[in-house]
């Protein structure tokens, strides 16, 4: 055997590809490029168009203006109250007494310790019912109505009681010349507070009429047995059934009211509903006022300044989309005389050019209708046209130079995959959607997707998703 024979020859590894690490490679790529591609591309939101209506409150909370003249005590005393608040005296009816000695406050008290007052089922029946409105309109951020439902409890309660002594007045005051009574100057529903508005007229209103704790400083609950000196007011009478409710709206609100000239207003206290007429105030600030003004109930709020209101407004309805959605654009206006149809039926227009040899030769340009004016003007895409471009009529001699520019309001629709303008008619909006309106000839139709950001995309940009 030859030497040769006895070498050993060193033979190459083999490769051995791993086909799960050759996948898992492949797949991390693809992750990197798509999750570069995401954060460098454009990202555009498509939203459907549905019909709805805005969500506008039309809950306020308003100002009862009365007329109400204050009736003022002529003498110092403990006053007592005999008619019930929130009913209507006639002229001379007996309201008040004003004891200067305290003699009929004792002849009170041992009436009272006797036990021969006691009231009648009317009387307990009528307090029952006023705990139970109470208790059914009571809102926890409004805790100071609680102590107006105490001193109109307590006084109902002294004012029953005190109906009883009526028929001893006349033996009083003939023990004590010192007892007067106050009877009623005019007719008029009677209310034993006052507060300041007694006398404000709408012209003068500013916001500081609606802040609820100056009001509450300003507000005097007038209290039976209390002592009055000359001058104090002793009641108010309330004596017209035209009355009104201020509120303070926005701008936008405000002209909507003002169009409607009667809106329809619930009372949230008893959902009593009553038409109201409609005028706008300017107040003595930069504030949006309005004045509705009735002409019956005013007896069933007239121990109300605050009321709770809701307008019964028709509400506006069409195609709702969101205020992103919607931008303006510039087009160029071309009376419809200057349009022709090509040979596709297609809308174009016949442009002025020139060929090598100098000579001019009408070149048909199609376009898209926008939209048509009252003046039968077409509004023409700008970015196919140029400014100062020569268009020529149909089968006449005249021209037109392109010049006049307008601007139109609306939403770019990809139903079709590309951005396609679409004018649209604004009915209502507010801070976030708009109520447009529907089946318009260049406008929209419920379910067409528009795009949700108008900013993010161009005319005739086509949309990949």
């Amino acid at each position: 055997m030859s030497s040769d024979d006895n070498k050993i020859s060193r033979i190459g590894k083999p490769i051995n590809l791993n086909i799960g690490l050759i996948f898992f490679f492949v797949i991390l790529v693809y992750l990197i490029i798509s999750v570069v591609m995401y954060f460098t591309s454009k990202h555009i939101i498509g939203y459907q168009v549905k019909t709805g209506s805005l969500s506008v409150s039309n809950i306020y909370e308003g100002i009862a203006l009365r007329d109400e003249t204050v009736v003022t005590a002529g003498c110092a005393g403990y006053v007592n109250y005999f008619a019930t608040e929130g009913e209507k005296v006639g002229t001379g009816n007996l309201v008040c007494g004003i004891d200067e000695t305290g003699a009929l406050q004792d002849y009170i008290n041992q009436n009272m310790d006797a036990g021969s007052d006691v009231l009648s089922d009317r009387d307990l029946s009528s307090l029952k019912n006023e705990m139970i409105n109470f208790s059914s309109s009571f809102n926890e951020k409004d805790f100071s109505s609680v102590y107006e439902f105490k001193y109109a409890i307590q006084g109902d309660v002294l004012k029953f009681s005190n109906r009883n002594l009526l028929s001893s007045i006349d033996d009083l005051r003939s023990q004590s010349a010192l007892i007067k009574l106050c009877n009623s100057p005019a007719s008029g529903v009677v209310v034993y507070s006052v507060d300041g508005f007694e006398s404000k007229q709408p012209v003068n209103a500013d916001k500081s009429w609606f802040d609820k704790e100056i009001y509450e400083e300003n507000k005097k609950q007038l209290i039976n047995n209390n002592i009055v000196s000359i001058g104090d007011p002793l009641f108010k009478l309330s004596d017209s059934e035209n009355w009104s409710i201020l509120i303070e709206v926005d701008e936008n609100r405000a002209a909507e009211l003002v169009e409607e000239k009667y809106v329809k207003v619930k009372f949230l206290k008893n959902q009593y509903e009553s038409w109201a007429k409609v005028t706008e105030i300017e107040g003595n600030d930069d504030g949006h006022y309005i004045l509705l003004s009735f002409t019956n109930s005013m007896i069933t709020f007239v121990m109300d300044r605050f009321i709770n209101i809701e307008l019964l407004l028709d509400t506006e309805t069409g195609l709702k989309v969101p205020n992103s959605a919607i931008c303006d654009k510039a087009f160029f206006i071309v009376p419809m005389d200057y349009l022709t149809k090509g040979g596709d039926g297609a809308d174009g227009i016949l442009r002025e050019t020139y060929n090598e040899e100098g000579q001019m030769i009408p070149e048909f340009i199609p376009v898209t209708i926008y939209n048509i004016d009252e003046e039968n003007n077409a509004y023409l895409d700008d970015s196919i046209l140029r400014l100062g471009d020569r268009i020529d009529m149909p089968d006449s001699t005249q021209t037109f130079v392109i010049s006049k520019s307008g601007t139109l309001t609306g939403v770019y629709n990809i139903n079709k995959g590309y951005a396609d303008f679409k004018e649209i008619e604004i009915l209502n909006s507010n801070e976030e959607y708009s109520i447009i309106r529907s089946n318009t000839t260049y406008g929209l139709v419920a379910y067409d997707y528009i795009v949700l950001d108008a900013d993010s995309v161009e005319t005739d940009e086509f949309i990949y998703e």
